[in-house]
């Protein structure tokens, strides 16, 4: 880090922004974005993003979750509905290049911190809505959760489409995640559009939306054409079928997806016969049609061998393979730890942590190590002194509660 606090290098680097966000999905815009250099100053209120609370912890406030996803930033607290607080939001801003939240648009507006407020300062921002839902639509106003969404937007009905079971929710904050990265490329899009006509912008990023978007672009189907020419859905990812394989003594993961595989995995199995003898497995057309079938006589063939001996004679016919790993494998994953991409650091106040690396590598830049997340509180008096307060104004801020700044570490 510069003595300013800000990456040094980096796609992104001198690029500013004012994070607002809180829970999963802002969080993660940001921290993309931290990983490419950006200097990023997370802004919370006096209570803390929620996701302090999250996952295991050493110390209340630094859970999990959040020392992964704000690794990068530096973190100060202000009382937006505060006056002073919010003036020296708006110093901030003016020397920023992006602005982003989740806080709802008219509350924003209320604490006179919405996009033309901001503009006011700082012609030039680009401003990030992150919301639920559009917000010139019936559902502008509800509030929007991972789960939420996950629902509302035919991921958890998804699954009765494969065993007509109950609908269930993806194991991971997947809604957030896919909404964050879509935001960030937004972002990224914004400032190259600002580099070549020097405007800044408004953007909204709706969760919904952009969920809808990304699970009806696989299962639209039939339905993509006028009038419909089949049911919703890709019946090949649908079957039920499709799914990590049993073996004499685990699982495997394998995909037989060219001709060529299909061909091949039943050669090397020694069956080339059954192959070449059934339409539902060497006539590509016919195996559109057939896919759970096929995918059964793959099943039957890989339960007679351990997943030891098919991830070799599979491996070596270079036919798609690969072992079901549980989540706490992949700590010991000989790839990952060949490629560093997990690492060590010490957080000053949460000890020895493990960290993961951004898996984008470039030919230009070595790629940084980003500071720890921060306590909170903990670079308010830096930040707020870098924005052109004076020592005073600071004093003021902390004294009435505009303002928190954390104790220094030992």
């Amino acid at each position: 880090m510069h003595e300013t606090g800000e990456p040094a290098g980096g796609p992104l680097s001198g690029v500013r922004v004012v994070d607002l966000t809180t829970v999963v999905m802002g969080p993660w815009t940001t921290a993309i974005l931290a990983g490419y250099g950006a200097s990023v100053i997370k802004v919370e209120p006096p209570e803390g993003d929620i996701l302090r609370a999250a996952g295991a912890y050493r110390n209340w406030g630094m859970g999990s979750l959040f020392l992964h996803i704000n690794r990068g930033k530096r973190g100060i607290v202000l009382d937006l509905k505060r006056p002073r607080a919010r003036d020296a939001l708006l110093r901030l801003c003016a020397r920023a290049d992006v602005v982003i939240h989740n806080i709802r648009p008219a509350a924003m507006r209320r604490l006179a911190l919405g996009y033309d407020d901001v503009a006011a300062v700082n012609p030039k921002i680009i401003y990030v809505n992150l919301v639920g839902y559009a917000q010139d639509g019936p559902y502008a106003a509800k509030p929007a959760y991972d789960e939420i969404i996950q629902g509302a937007s035919g991921l958890a009905a998804s699954f009765r489409l494969v065993d007509g079971g109950e609908p269930r929710y993806v194991p991971l904050l997947l809604a957030d995640r896919v909404t964050g990265m879509y935001a960030a490329h937004a972002v990224l899009a914004a400032l190259f559009h600002r580099e070549r006509r020097g405007t800044g912008q408004e953007i909204e990023v709706p969760m919904f939306e952009t969920m809808v978007e990304f699970i009806l672009s696989d299962h639209l189907g039939g339905l993509a054409f006028e009038p419909p020419a089949g049911e919703v859905g890709y019946n090949r990812i649908l079957t039920p079928n499709r799914r990590p394989f049993r073996t004499l003594d685990g699982y495997v993961a394998i995909l037989l997806y060219t001709d060529r595989h299909w061909e091949r995995f039943f050669d090397v199995v020694g069956e080339p016969e059954t192959h070449r003898a059934d339409p539902r497995l060497h006539d590509p057309m016919t195996r559109r049609a057939n896919y759970g079938a096929a995918y059964g006589i793959v099943a039957d063939i890989l339960a007679t061998r351990s997943s030891a001996a098919w991830l070799d004679l599979l491996g070596n016919a270079d036919i798609p393979i690969m072992p079901v790993n549980d989540v706490a494998d992949l700590l010991d994953d000989p790839h990952l730890r060949a490629t560093s991409f997990f690492g060590i650091e010490q957080h000053p106040s949460e000890g020895m942590l493990l960290t993961l690396r951004a898996p984008a590598r470039w030919s230009a830049w070595e790629g940084s190590v980003p500071s720890p997340a921060p306590r909170l509180g903990e670079h308010t008096r830096e930040v707020l002194s870098e924005a052109g307060l004076d020592a005073g104004e600071i004093v003021d801020l902390l004294d009435e509660g505009a303002a928190v700044a954390a104790a220094p570490t030992n």
